[in-house]
């Protein structure tokens, strides 16, 4: 396996294709990246933003300049020694026409050739379509439905708005049986009992057919008197396999396996060999090529059997020393990756995690929680989980739930013991197994379950228990026993088999809708703490978790991603940094919240339902605000002002809608969220709220500078921690991102390649001046890359060591080296930096602030000791002051490797 040393995540689309792509090679190359790990570049539904809506795994997107833009791409990639990564989608794919297979599908149904690739329950009467943005009867009066003929095809479909969905071929013959009957009749007879083998070959006939103007326009005119036939149409739609429903359907009904519940991805069944074959064909044909040297897999918890899919996985790849693959895989708390898992490790939500434990002050936390609970009423993490996981199973996976329901009480028919089982006791007890379930999901496979899946599993049914919500314990005693494949017989092992692999792929889709899309946005103490893979309410910050973390990561995953910001976390990385701050002013914090609720009171506005904001989101948009105002915002621009109130606004919205307490994405509460909008239009309004913009300047600066320091820190862990560092796009100068999309707007490359040919060591006194435009932490990465091209062996997979620290201000201070041999690399930094710059104008920590504090490095013979970030010799290491190796730059990389 050749493994990157770091990566350069891309979003493509939205203004990013091949040829644009190219053009980055050569800043990436200066910057000092091995590969570039790009997003899903597949054809994707037209349109698409973000690509994992494929609708072709054979082809690359037209849309970015399909197979000669990317041959073109990897060209240039490999004249200048940069390698790609790429994400593959393989548990959904686009509900869409656009999409051949499931075109195909909607033909012909259960005959099609791919009704097998999509896991779709064929023992429902149609295959159910949730489209429309009323009912069907209401659509159907409307006169909202029509037909579509393509004559350059000879194919017919049934339209509605912007959507075409085919029709079954043998339903042809209700529009040709419009025309002459002399000239058309027996055409007609032809697609009434039409094959699939002979369809193609109808629709050439009757595509010819239609080259004459006149049988273009009389087949025009049987369309138009069916679409204006109200029973006509319905009939014509009542004879094809699928059926169109209202779009609020799909949360009850839905007769497909989708992504999470995204009705417009449907779930592909990629456990099965030929689909698995299909899939891979191009994303495994590039591996061969050599143009692409790694995989990232999108959502392996959705597929039905991970670990056989990324063993059948690494067997096709074919590669002697095996295919560098990541999974995106969010480990729970006290969960580790799978040892016997074929791949280099995760995409690094739990990297993220770790550094929020870092960085966070737990008595300040506790001090803030008691402001938070005080101005917006007591809150229970735990119990907001499992209240949040009931309500996604109950109401927006309600038709998930009735399958696994009916598929449990087959099998409990089957016994006299379990028969009498009632289909809404079981329903209950499916959903507090669920809700009880600590992880995303268990691997129970064909082989049972694993002494780590047993473990859980025991948890999950005590925990059912003892919410006391079931009459009947004996109910969640039988899910245990069939998530343990507890049966007797081969038969029924199977069943439970079924059931265990549809409920395994089910619980991952509750525990993030429900935690990372909901709960998140209702615990709302520290928002830096509400990160994808995170923990809201940790038990365990400071030091030493943290370096038993990346001790733990060194022996799990040593070329596992290093993440600290995807397309999926809901927040740039130096917003985060920003806010991990706010744990060191949680008094102050705590008073200024109370003095802006006042200066803001004409802004909240009291609906039939309550205030508007209420506190908890007030407290929200605060910490939001805070977060993301850009370095160089002044209250008094207003062009500037306008568009920070732009994007807030609009994350705002989302985030009330994710909360799910009073308004959603599928009922706006309008009146609401209007009201949220006017408070954030009016709070950033100098006219009307100079006085709270001016107050609230003031206590962020601080906030802006120690945010400042903190990132440069966590961008140091990055590099030299175990992991392979990820830097995604644009971050690598600030990034206060909000949460998707405002996370995808265009990035200035431009001014960051003139920035990186600039940097250089000697200029470190102005680039500290400046610290404004990012120039430090480029500097940094620069730097940081640089060593980890140079001593590879020693960043992947030296051994991981804290260091000492020592005096006054050693609990401020993370410090630890890796080590191969004589080869030795050491990071140094502050990890709590609010009072250690406070005062202060720049993310610098003021000599006098150290005290005697100092790091004890190792005392080496022989070799001596280099800072890559200054140039400064250390001599052969012993007890270093830090008010000397931190003066030049904030933080210190030390290495025995000359830079």
């Amino acid at each position: 396996m050749t493994a990157p040393f770091a990566t350069y995540r891309l979003q493509f689309r939205s203004g990013m294709d091949f040829r644009r792509a190219a053009r980055l090679i050569p800043y990436l190359e200066a910057l000092g990246v091995s590969h570039l790990y790009a997003s899903p570049i597949f054809q994707a539904t037209p349109g698409s933003a973000h690509g994992y809506d494929v609708t072709d795994y054979g082809a690359l997107d037209s849309a970015l300049g399909g197979g000669q833009g990317f041959a073109d791409l990897a060209a240039t990639m490999r004249q200048h020694g940069i390698k790609l990564i790429l994400d593959i989608v393989p548990n959904h794919m686009g509900a869409s026409p656009g999409n051949a297979w499931w075109r195909d599908v909607l033909e012909w149904g259960r005959s099609s050739a791919y009704a097998d690739h999509f896991d779709i329950d064929w023992s429902a009467p149609k295959l159910l379509v949730p489209a429309l943005a009323s009912s069907y009867g209401q659509a159907l009066t409307q006169g909202a439905f029509s037909l579509a003929f393509e004559a350059e095809t000879g194919g017919c479909s049934f339209k509605y708005g912007g959507l075409l969905l085919p029709l079954a071929p043998p339903s042809y013959a209700h529009v040709i049986g419009r025309l002459d009957p002399t000239t058309f009749g027996a055409l007609a007879r032809r697609f009434a009992v039409v094959t699939q083998e002979d369809s193609a070959q109808l629709k050439s006939d009757l595509a010819a057919l239609a080259e004459d103007a006149a049988v273009r326009s009389a087949i025009i005119e049987a369309t138009e008197a069916i679409a204006q036939d109200r029973e006509a149409i319905h009939q014509l739609h009542e004879h094809q396999v699928w059926r169109l429903v209202h779009w609020r359907a799909a949360r009850e009904q839905l007769t497909y396996r989708r992504f999470f519940e995204i009705a417009d991805l449907v779930g592909v069944r990629v456990e099965s060999q030929r689909v698995f074959d299909d899939v891979h064909g191009l994303a495994l044909s590039l591996v061969a090529s050599g143009d692409v040297h790694g995989l990232r897999i999108d959502h392996v918890d959705g597929l039905a059997d991970p670990r056989r899919y990324l063993d059948q996985l690494q067997a096709a790849a074919g590669l002697d020393d095996g295919l560098y693959v990541v999974i995106e895989k969010i480990l729970g708390r006290d969960e580790e990756l799978r040892a016997e898992w074929p791949v280099a490790g995760t995409t690094g939500y739990e990297f993220i995690a770790a550094l929020a434990g870092l960085f966070t002050d737990a008595r300040g936390l506790a001090e803030l929680n008691d402001h938070w609970e005080q101005f917006a009423g007591p809150a229970d993490f735990a119990a907001e989980v499992t209240r949040a996981k009931r309500e996604m199973m109950w109401r927006n996976l309600a038709g998930e739930l009735g399958i696994l329901k009916d598929m449990v009480l087959a099998l409990t028919d089957r016994d006299p013991m379990t028969r009498d089982f009632g289909a809404d006791t079981m329903r209950r007890a499916l959903v507090e197994f669920a809700a009880a379930l600590p992880l995303y999901r268990t691997y129970v496979d064909v082989d049972g379950a694993a002494p780590a899946d047993e473990a859980v599993i025991a948890a999950a049914v005590a925990a059912a228990k003892a919410s006391r919500e079931i009459d009947d314990e004996e109910t969640i005693d039988f899910v245990g026993r069939l998530m343990r494949l507890d049966f007797t017989s081969p038969e029924d092992q199977a069943a439970a088999l079924s059931f265990v692999t549809r409920f395994q792929q089910t619980t991952g889709a509750v525990m993030a809708k429900a935690v990372e899309d909901t709960v998140f946005y209702r615990f709302n103490r520290l928002i830096a703490l509400n990160e994808v893979g995170g923990d809201p309410d940790p038990k365990d910050l400071g030091l030493e978790p943290f370096h038993a973390a990346m001790a733990l990561r060194r022996q799990n995953q040593p070329y596992g991603l290093s993440a600290t910001t995807t397309h999926d976390t809901k927040r740039g990385e130096d917003a985060r940094a920003r806010l991990y701050a706010l744990s060191e002013m949680a008094a102050e914090w705590g008073e200024a919240v109370m003095r802006w609720h006042g200066l803001l009171a004409p802004a909240i506005v009291e609906l039939a339902e309550g205030l508007a904001p209420e506190p908890n989101i007030e407290w929200l948009f605060y910490q939001s605000a805070a977060g993301a105002w850009p370095f160089d915002l002044d209250p008094a621009d207003p062009a500037g002002l306008a568009a920070f109130r732009h994007r807030l606004g609009d994350f705002m919205e989302k985030a009330v809608r994710e909360a799910k307490f009073r308004t959603t994405w599928i009922a706006p509460h309008e009146a609401y969220e209007q009201a949220v909008r006017n408070f954030v239009e009016l709070a950033l309004d100098p006219a009307r709220s100079g006085e709270f913009l001016g107050d609230f300047t003031a206590v962020i600066k601080p906030l802006m500078v120690a945010g400042a320091l903190t990132s440069l820190t966590q961008t140091l862990v990055k590099l030299a921690a175990p992991g392979i560092p990820d830097i995604y796009q644009g971050s690598e100068g600030f990034d206060l991102s909000f949460v998707d999309p405002d996370n995808r707007r265009p990035i200035d490359f431009e001014s960051r390649a003139e920035m990186v040919e600039f940097i250089g060591i000697t200029e470190l006194g102005a680039m500290t001046e400046g610290w404004k435009n990012g120039a430090m932490k480029l500097h940094l990465l620069r730097c940081g890359l640089a060593l980890r091209h140079r001593a590879r062996a020693l960043m992947a997979e030296g051994e991981y060591l804290p260091l000492t620290v020592e005096g006054p201000e050693q609990e401020s201070v993370v410090a630890f080296a890796r080590t191969a041999g004589e080869d030795w690399a050491i990071a140094v930094a502050p990890c709590r930096t609010l009072r250690l710059t406070a005062g202060n104008d720049r993310p610098v920590v003021p000599r006098s602030r150290w005290h005697d504090t100092a790091v004890v490095l190792p005392t080496l013979a022989g070799a001596r000791l280099v800072n890559h970030l200054t140039g400064e010799t250390l001599g052969t290491g012993g007890r270093v002051p830090l008010a000397g190796l931190l003066d030049r730059f904030p933080v210190a990389l030390v290495s025995t490797v000359p830079p």
